[in-house]
């Protein structure tokens, strides 16, 4: 196993160990007789990271040495690929998106965020799972704030509506004022009771004007042009984790793929880190 593969699976094991214990979620086992819920976090960690399924992940972690050490787990002692499908639903989202907020401190972000907005596929499924279920919406809208230093995820909102982007941004922006000290986002993002609310935290708001007058014209000039320019680190982080992990989710039910987003996230913030 290759050093820097450890080191992810170290620092893995320490981001899940440490929220783990801040949260009373029972993660294998509601009956409290599974394996500590770390473990599987970490587990999951990892799988995301070598892009593995259930079974292989089990497979590849029960032959590695130093990760069977450091998981305090015996060869034979891993959970079977269904206990650890069974557990990745058990976390909340509200946790999953406590590890992205911890995974996004380790790669020491900055005070200047961009917002923007892309889309994810759905897996494709057969047409007759799809009219079973009564599955018609094949992406799903995701809207991310990123550190323009570090180029880390600080949070994400996942849609499958698709709501307009002052929606979702205002939602995204809203919950993280504490983290940044000025918001940089395109014109989707056009919203004066946006810009006011963001103000009233005193989080500065470069938020690019739609053009219906002159005085639109007059607003975009005034931004901070070296600060808005940063907004294309939200660009590259889209684009970097599609490259690194697919332009699609795998998972069938809509709440497992909105985990399976936050954890992408958490895992690229993870990998940004390794290369600072």
């Amino acid at each position: 196993m290759s050093k820097l593969l450890f080191r992810f699976v170290k620092q893995a094991a320490s981001l899940a160990q440490k929220r783990c214990a801040a949260s009373p979620t029972a993660v294998s086992d509601p009956t409290g007789h599974g394996f500590p819920g770390w473990k599987h976090v970490t587990l999951h960690f990892l799988r995301v990271h070598m892009d593995a399924t259930y079974r292989e992940i089990v497979d590849w972690a029960s032959e590695m040495d130093r990760v069977r050490g450091l998981l305090q787990l015996s060869r034979t002692a891993f959970p079977a690929p269904s206990t650890l499908y069974r557990s990745f639903e058990r976390v909340p989202m509200s946790v999953w998106r406590g590890f992205l907020r911890e995974s996004a401190t380790i790669c020491d972000p900055g005070s200047h965020g961009a917002i923007d907005a892309t889309f994810f596929d759905r897996e494709t499924a057969s047409r007759h799972y799809q009219h079973r279920s009564d599955r018609h919406i094949r992406t799903l809208k995701t809207t991310a704030l990123v550190d323009t230093n570090s180029c880390a995820i600080l949070d994400i909102h996942c849609s499958a509506h698709w709501p307009h982007d002052t929606q979702t941004g205002r939602r995204v922006a809203l919950r993280n004022t504490e983290k940044i000290e000025s918001l940089a986002g395109d014109k989707g993002y056009d919203d004066q009771s946006l810009r006011d609310a963001l103000r009233s935290e005193g989080v500065r708001p470069l938020l690019r004007h739609r053009l219906f007058a002159a005085y639109d014209h007059a607003h975009n000039a005034r931004l901070d042009s070296g600060l808005y320019d940063q907004r294309w680190m939200a660009e590259t982080a889209f684009s970097a984790i599609k490259r690194r992990f697919g332009p699609a989710v795998h998972p069938r039910a809509w709440y497992r793929e909105f985990r399976e987003l936050v954890l992408i996230a958490a895992v690229f913030n993870l990998e940004q880190a390794l290369k600072q």
